[in-house]
């Protein structure tokens, strides 16, 4: 008989100390629903032969043997009679006691043999066997002496959730169509069927649509910050490639065109259906816009259901996204023609304005033949009846649509936002901020206990949402979105009580060894704990972590950490200068990129004698467009004010107007002596005459380059310089300048304020 895996893992938990090809053992994600494991293997060679009981699936099994063959330089053939031995064979089953896409995989002396309720599951029935096999099966090269081994076993197998999804933004930053099919690679290894394609936004528009060539002419190019210009769309034909290259892995397409906000792009090329007729320009800063499609023009719907057309003949998805998400009501309620519509359809305001503008492209969608999902604000004035919801907000929305009966992706940011932090922001890439490790990801499910019982068949699944604002390349999508997609996967097919977090990171390394067939730039935990400049007076202790609690490896003799450097086990104890540098090390050997910490014993800075009287700091500020603190150094043109280091407001979003640069000087008020250290989102931050914190060429949405430095009780001068301009879509405006300090070893910093600076 079958047995649960959660006895199957006690076994496997042995093998840590079993050779590596041992442990490819079982090592599968998503863990499966039922599994047998038994003595014994069965050898792939080139005398198997490969056997379909349906011509339909002869592409699945295709799928194996141009694998083995490309590692292998040897074919499988296939058998026009079922073979008595020696095969792998594969068959739809419909009558097979499994939902939708389920399988049973059975290894034997004889061979393999695949059964799919559907050609789904045949399709995941081949996604098991393949992380089955040795990892080299997904090599791009020839592996010589490899033996393609399987062991015995029986697993049965189904999905707990129908939807089970990745979305990818491309409008922030472009992702070039071989990086797509990249991850459509991973998403079916680990049985994800749907992609959810983000492809307009007020940042870019990414798709071709003929009729209206100006969408990517001007929509698709924005002018950066710099001055450079950014851009890049798919062609209908490359969507039609992509949505074929998805549907051979058993993934749904599913397209985002998003209104009635989030359209600046589009009405920078069609500024006439807007509510004010523009001009506009492709938004360079992240956020939300103000301007969205004017809901009193009958035109806009025109416009909008000549794009719809086209945009479904190249996707057969059942479901077509039109977002729906953050619309501003502002030019609504100074737009007379919006302000009619309100008054001739008996609306009570702009929000059930909106419910009318999405059911009026339901209206449309549903003549095509769509169901129309949208973000949780759809529900905004009343759902549209045919209309499934994604519930971003937190779960609130997805539990009210579920309970007036419509069907709900559940995708709250707490969870599933990948393009949060996974690790301290003081060492990980800039990211929009939050904080969702792998841990925390892993431990979501979809079906909230306070939903009613007769409701939860509306949850359809999860997945995992992919923006991609401070995802300057494709490496950096990759960063962000592996492991945690993977840990998604599980959440989506594996049954609750099945799962364990402890259990998935060993199994993880099976597909970090295949991510790196596959050259995929997952994250691998950094270590976390000191800054990079550590300050101490006698000795300093320092002390080092990892969000999965990694094995970790460090030098000071400025060498590269390797699995043959120290291994650290406590906490570190230094009376003099080092520079150590430490890395995280996957049970693959795999390391992490490492970090450099560097000590310095120091003295205690005294506090400057100067009195001063007058509060805050004496800036000096030159009007410009400045990209570092070195060109402040030819700038003669400055003017001098008393700033309290408050906000500086008035910079153009979408431009370079209201550029400038400001250097703040005066004196800083130390509460006490001590050991401090220093967060800013300054260009530079000076303090005693010395650079503490340069930030120049960073984007600076959140520090990454805090500092500590001995100082004793009273005033020291500072210098503060802050370039007001546009990085990498961040206004650096936004929040304005501001210096936090705290003792080393406290928990929370302090925000420097008038009141602790003079002049």
């Amino acid at each position: 008989m079958l047995k649960n895996y959660c006895v199957l893992f006690l076994l496997i938990s042995t093998l840590f100390a079993c050779s590596d090809e041992d442990k490819n053992t079982l090592m599968i994600v998503p863990l499966p629903q039922y599994v047998e494991e038994l003595p014994g293997q069965f050898e792939i060679t080139k005398k198997t032969q490969l056997f379909v009981h349906d011509q339909i699936v002869k592409y699945i099994a295709q799928t194996l043997s141009d694998k083995i063959e490309s590692t292998s330089h040897f074919k499988l053939s296939f058998s026009e009679l079922y073979p008595e031995n020696n095969y792998v064979t594969f068959l739809v089953d419909t009558t097979l006691q499994l939902t939708d896409e389920g399988y049973v995989l059975e290894v034997s002396e004889s061979g393999v043999e695949i059964k799919g309720k559907d050609m789904a599951g045949v399709f995941y029935g081949l996604q098991t066997l393949l992380q089955l096999l040795p990892t080299e099966v997904e090599s791009p090269k020839f592996v010589q002496r490899m033996k393609w081994v399987v062991p015995f076993v029986k697993i049965k197998d189904e999905p707990r959730f129908k939807w089970r999804g990745m979305h990818l933004d491309v409008c922030r930053h472009f992702v070039p169509v071989e990086n797509i099919k990249k991850h459509l690679d991973m998403m079916a290894m680990v049985k994800l069927n749907t992609f959810h394609w983000h492809l307009t936004e007020d940042q870019g528009w990414r798709i071709e649509i003929k009729q209206y060539p100006k969408l990517t002419e001007i929509g698709s190019r924005r002018i950066e910050g710099d001055g450079s210009e950014y851009g890049g769309f798919y062609t209908q034909e490359q969507i039609k490639e992509i949505v074929a290259y998805a549907t051979e892995r058993n993934i749904t397409v599913v397209p985002e065109i998003e209104l009635p906000g989030h359209a600046l792009a589009a009405l920078a090329a069609y500024p006439e259906y807007s509510c004010t007729g523009g001009p506009f320009k492709v938004r360079n800063t992240w956020g939300v816009e103000s301007n969205v499609y004017c809901a009193g023009k009958e035109a806009t719907f025109t416009f909008l259901e000549n794009i719809i057309e086209e945009v479904v003949e190249l996707f057969p998805s059942p479901y077509f996204h039109i977002g729906g998400d953050e619309c501003p009501k502002d030019r609504w309620k100074e737009c007379s023609l919006c302000q009619k519509r309100i008054k001739d359809e008996g609306l009570k305001d702009e929000h059930e304005l909106q419910s009318y503008f999405v059911k009026r492209i339901e209206k449309v969608l549903l003549k095509h033949g769509k169901k129309m999902i949208g973000w949780d604000e759809i529900l905004e004035g009343g759902l549209a009846e045919s209309a499934a919801v994604m519930s971003w907000r937190g779960e609130e929305g997805g539990i009210e649509a579920a309970n007036q009966g419509h069907d709900v992706v559940m995708t709250p940011g707490n969870w599933c936002y990948l393009d949060h932090y996974q690790g301290d922001h003081r060492v990980e890439p800039v990211a929009i901020g939050g904080y969702t490790p792998l841990e925390e990801v892993y431990s979501y499910d979809p079906v909230p206990d306070h939903l009613r019982e007769d409701k939860k068949h509306h949850i359809l699944g999860t997945q995992g949402n992919v923006w991609t604002e401070y995802m300057y390349t494709p490496e950096l999508v990759e960063y962000r979105v592996y492991p945690r997609i993977l840990a998604l996967a599980e959440v989506n097919w594996t049954a609750k009580e099945q799962r364990d977090y402890d259990s998935f990171i060993y199994r993880l390394d099976n597909l970090h060894r295949r991510m790196d067939m596959h050259n995929v730039n997952y994250h691998i935990p950094l270590p976390e704990g000191p800054v990079d400049k550590m300050v101490f007076v006698d000795n300093i202790r320092i002390e080092f972590s990892n969000t999965w609690n990694l094995r970790m490896y460090y030098t000071t003799d400025g060498s590269k950490p390797t699995e043959a450097s120290n291994l650290y086990q406590k906490p570190l104890i230094f009376a003099t200068n080092k520079t150590i540098k430490i890395a995280t090390v996957l049970n693959t050997g795999k390391l992490s990129p490492a970090r450099t910490i560097r000590l310095v014993k120091s003295e205690y800075i005294d506090a400057a004698k100067s009195e001063t009287t007058k509060p805050g700091l004496v800036e000096n500020y030159t009007v410009g467009h400045f990209k570092s603190s070195e060109e402040l150094d030819s700038i003669s043109d400055w003017t001098e004010r008393i700033n309290p280091m408050k906000p500086i407001k008035g910079m153009k979003r979408d431009g370079h107007e209201g550029e400038s640069a400001s250097v703040f000087t005066g004196y800083l008020e130390v509460p006490e002596d001590g050991i401090y250290e220093f967060s800013t989102n300054l260009d530079q931050f000076y303090i005693t005459n010395q650079l503490l914190i340069d930030n120049n060429g960073e984007v600076k949405r959140f520090s990454r380059n805090n500092s500590t430095i001995a100082l004793r009780k009273g005033k020291h001068p500072v210098k503060l310089v802050y370039i007001k301009t546009i990085k990498g879509g961040w206004p650096q405006a936004w929040n304005g300048p501001q210096v936090q300090f705290r003792l080393w070893g406290d928990d929370e910093f302090t925000t420097t304020s008038e009141e602790m600076y003079s002049h």
